[in-house]
């Protein structure tokens, strides 16, 4: 089967297409045919060398830590042939190969049934970058938001900003304000939707948020940005509002001023999928999966690339910070 791997760490180019043997199921398994792969920053991170050696599998690796596809073969699995599926973490990518192949050999509890009316691409945009099933835990099992509360949540175009955005709304968010890095940008969003954005171009993240917020600021940031951006989002908060930090797009260091966090009686949350019990995580991804087949909100995917250009795509997201989901074709019938 094609698949793409890296043997070392290093630039896009160390992504090569190569022919792995398809994977034997295991008793229990099935055999998933992937139809869309997805592209997210921890791609990149780890295949630059970014990340503790003690976090991931020994080279080489398959990156791409979720898809969607087809049971070729259900195997022990008790799933039906042809059923459609979403194949979710389980440390795809970095403790095990990833789904940046054609087909990979999965157990049931790291599948799950896409809804009909769903497409594959909708599924697999849902799932890139995980940002709906981060701002949904985000929000609720670590700032326990509550209907009528305001969300700050950077970067309109990631998947952590949209999926906050749109999480949020359905959560009952009084207001969400997210960034833009340029006008057309933030023109981009405003046309998909997203009302309350602020163009980093013409005001400071801080200017924007006072504006919309006539002062008061934000009770909860969902802060997938980080870097320079940190010590301004902090300072957005409501007195006793809540910051929730799960990754850093714009960099891994960011300068505080420590009386935004005293005055404001902030409080600061650092998030990791596995702190969750996976039941919980479980339980995220049905809700948001729900809402996604009953139209509530739509990912946006701001461009496919076929596997063999997998290094082009890791490319665009990182370097072009496009406005949606970057998804990987992988094989046919896809829907």
């Amino acid at each position: 089967m094609r698949a793409i791997q890296y043997g070392k760490h290093g630039g896009y180019d160390e992504l090569r297409l190569v022919d792995l043997p398809v994977p034997e199921p295991e008793p229990g398994q099935a055999l998933v045919r992937i139809t869309y792969g997805t592209v997210s920053p921890l791609d990149n991170t780890v295949r630059a060398g970014r990340m503790s050696p003690d976090l991931h599998k020994p080279l080489p690796i398959v990156p791409g830590g979720a898809a969607v596809g087809v049971v070729a073969d259900p195997g022990t699995s008790g799933l039906a042939a042809g059923a459609r599926v979403a194949v979710t973490g389980m440390g795809r990518g970095l403790s095990v190969d990833g789904t940046w192949r054609e087909y990979v050999a999965e157990h049931p509890s790291a599948l799950s049934p896409v809804p009909d009316g769903v497409t594959d691409r909708q599924m697999a945009a849902l799932q890139a970058g995980a940002g709906h099933v981060t701002a949904y835990l985000a929000l609720t099992e670590l700032a326990r938001i509550r209907p009528g509360q305001s969300v700050l949540a950077p970067g309109i175009g990631g998947a952590v900003g949209m999926g906050t955005a749109q999480v949020a709304a359905q959560l009952g968010a009084s207001q969400v304000i997210s960034t833009a890095g340029s006008t057309a940008k933030a023109e981009q969003a405003r046309a998909a939707g997203f009302a309350h954005v602020v163009d980093l171009s013409r005001e400071t993240l801080r200017e924007g948020v006072a504006r919309l917020t006539g002062g008061k600021g934000v009770d909860v940031v969902v802060d997938g940005v980080g870097g320079p951006l940190l010590g301004d989002a902090l300072a957005c908060l409501a007195r006793g509002g809540d910051y929730v930090c799960v990754g850093y797009a714009g960099g891994t260091r960011g300068t505080v001023d420590v009386t935004d966090l005293i005055w404001r009686t902030a409080r600061v949350h650092g998030y990791m999928f596995n702190m969750f019990a996976p039941a919980t995580a479980a339980a995220a991804r049905r809700t948001v999966t729900g809402w996604l087949a009953e139209g509530r909100f739509d990912p946006v995917v701001a461009r496919e690339f076929p596997l063999e250009e997998a290094a082009r795509a890791q490319r665009h997201l990182i370097e072009e910070r496009p406005f949606g989901r970057v998804l990987l074709t992988v094989s046919e019938n896809g829907r």
